[in-house]
Order: C-alpha cells, then sequence, then structure tokens
C-alpha cells in the first residue's frame, strides 16, 4: 500500500497526494459502518486499483491527533489567524473567539494582520498592544510586501497549517504571493456592506513548493464558544492566567469580585483593555447560556 494525504474531498470522491502524483480514490466501506468519514489532512494508505493506476481505494486512516470541526480538517500543526489591519476593520472579539478555538484544538495560534501596507507604525504599534503579555506571535503581512511574504513562509515551511478568519481580509490574495501558482480565487469588498464576499468553497489543501500544506478554509463572521464554562474561560487567556493566583478568592472569576489582581493589572496597563472587555463579554454570555 502506499503512504499519502487527504488534500480534498468532493462527494465522496478523496484526492490523495502520494508525493508525486494525486490519486482520486474512494474510501473502503467499512468506514462508513465504523462511522468514520475521511477528512482533509488525513495521513491515509491506499491501493491503487488493477484497471486504472491513477485511481484507488482508500485502505487505512492514520490515527489523528487533532480534529476541527470547522473546517473538518485533521492533523492540523497551527492555525493562522487573519484580520485585516483595515478595510474592514478587526472585530478583537471574535479574534479572541478563534484564538481560544485554537486552544481548544491543541493548535498553535498565529495572529496575522494583513493589508499591513495600509497601517502606518502607530497602529501596528497599538494593535501588538492589545496583545502584550500573551505570547501570542504576530506578524504583519500584505501580498505587496516582499519582506513579509518571506516572513509567512518561514511560519509555514514544513506544517500543516490553517488559515482562517473574516472574509475579505485577503486570505486567499496572500496565499497567492506565497505561492503565485496557487491562482486561487480572491474576494472584493462590498462598499455597500463592507464585508467580504464567500470566495473559497470547501477546505482544501495546497501543496507548498518550499515544504509544508495549508488550507484556505470559507470565511466566516461569526464564531460560537461550545463546551467552555465560566470558571474555564479564564485558562484561554495568557495575560490573565499569569496573574490567576494574584488574586484575594482561588475561584475569581476577574469579574465583580474584590482584590482582584487581574483588574489591578488592567488598571496599571500590564494587561490590556480590549483583551480584558472581550473577556467579560464572552463571560457574560456564558454565564447567560447556563443551564441550571
Amino acid at each position: 500500500m502506499i503512504k499519502g494525504i487527504i488534500i480534498r474531498g468532493v462527494g465522496g470522491n478523496y484526492y490523495v497526494d502520494i508525493g508525486n502524483e494525486i490519486i482520486e480514490c474512494r474510501a473502503r466501506g467499512l468506514f462508513r459502518l465504523k462511522n468514520i468519514k475521511p477528512l482533509v489532512g488525513d495521513r491515509v494508505l491506499i491501493r491503487l486499483t488493477e484497471e486504472d493506476e491513477h485511481s484507488g481505494y482508500i485502505e487505512e486512516i492514520n490515527e489523528r491527533y487533532n480534529e476541527i470541526k470547522r473546517p473538518p480538517v485533521a492533523n492540523v500543526e497551527q492555525l493562522l489567524i487573519f484580520f485585516a489591519v483595515t478595510n474592514p476593520e478587526p472585530s478583537f472579539l471574535l479574534l479572541d473567539k478563534l484564538l481560544i478555538a485554537a486552544e481548544v484544538n491543541n493548535l498553535k495560534p498565529v495572529i496575522c494582520f494583513n493589508k499591513s501596507d495600509l497601517a502606518d507604525e502607530n497602529r501596528k504599534n497599538e494593535i501588538n498592544d492589545i496583545f502584550k503579555n500573551t505570547d501570542y506571535k504576530i506578524i504583519f503581512t500584505s501580498k505587496n510586501d516582499p519582506r513579509s511574504i518571506e516572513i509567512l513562509k518561514d511560519v509555514l515551511k514544513d506544517k500543516l497549517s490553517v488559515f482562517s478568519g473574516p472574509s475579505g481580509v485577503g486570505k486567499s490574495s496572500v496565499m497567492n504571493a506565497v505561492q503565485p501558482d496557487f491562482q486561487l480565487k480572491t474576494g472584493e469588498i462590498s462598499d455597500k456592506l463592507k464585508r467580504g464576499k464567500h470566495t473559497t468553497r470547501h477546505a482544501e489543501i495546497y501543496k507548498l513548493s518550499f515544504g509544508g500544506y495549508v488550507v484556505d478554509t470559507p470565511g466566516f463572521s461569526s464564531f460560537e464558544l461550545e463546551g467552555i464554562n465560566e470558571y474555564e474561560l479564564k485558562e484561554y487567556y495568557p495575560e490573565i492566567k499569569k496573574l490567576d493566583s494574584s488574586c484575594r478568592f482561588d475561584d475569581c472569576l476577574h469579574y465583580k469580585e474584590p482584590d482582584c489582581g487581574v483588574k489591578k493589572a488592567v488598571e496599571t496597563g500590564l494587561i490590556s483593555e480590549t483583551r480584558y472587555l472581550n473577556y467579560v463579554r464572552l463571560l457574560e454570555q456564558i454565564r447567560k447560556t447556563k443551564i441550571y
């Protein structure tokens, strides 16, 4: 049997990269019996058909070390979260939700602020300041800035990465800049709505000539937290987690409790007010939907 990785799945057909060729495969019926659906990113073993050496069957799926539901992708190593510095303006609340989604799925998050040629250094410093003491990697990218594209290539090299973020922030344009032969369809910003038109229809892996794979995903402008309770939320804010023991109460939610070290850190500028207010908004959402 031959090793490969599923790079695309459409209508029950799976396209498997075996290194020097893409093989169109069907999945064996035993996967349906076991209620297992092959996913983009799955490492598989395939067998070629006797009739056609360019088609085959998926015989085995290696054990997944993670699985993302939206988009449905397996074995992703890092999540590159794309927002534009402007046009459209970034939603830092949605960004926080995506950072939490990365942590929940054991992915390394990398924050990419695109269209950086539209921002001055003051704006970039303001953005960096929002994420102080988080240890998140932040890069500024632009299809018009070759140096930023080289930095992005270094981040992507030899890894399976997901590109995510709202529509219209330029994910596909940046991918085209990273590797021009992607020839991805790029969208335009609706002048009326200031939102991106959805241009990417399904999850699909693109092989990088310098090593690694990336997944371009359907853009979205909303994301809901699932399965996180009010006491767990603070675990997904690194700068809050660092100061969790500085509060009077061990179970402090850093909300309305007295002698809260986190709230003091916000007042002194150690934690950004933007991030803290987003934390409070998410905490209130979780408490509002709590089932007693």
